[in-house]
């Protein structure tokens, strides 16, 4: 099996969301590679899960620091 990685794994660049369960303080990472497939899936998972926007990586790090939650309009 191996030993599990102790490294944080790099970022691409592009644009990334965190999806979560309701009332969930952890959650997945999705990558997007341009802005407006990050708004389709932010579309697609705004019903059912609370999405975090944690914006754009460039060079492995984020440009915003601070994530806004997404609210349903």
């Amino acid at each position: 099996m191996g030993r599990p990685a102790t490294r944080p794994t790099k970022l691409k660049d592009g644009f990334y969301i965190e999806i979560r369960n309701k009332g969930s303080k952890t959650g997945v990472k999705l990558y997007s590679g341009t802005k407006l497939q990050m708004h389709r899936a932010i579309k697609m998972y705004e019903r059912s899960k609370e999405v975090l926007i944690l914006g754009e990586s460039v060079n492995g790090k984020f440009v915003e620091k601070e994530p806004k939650l997404h609210v349903v309009e």
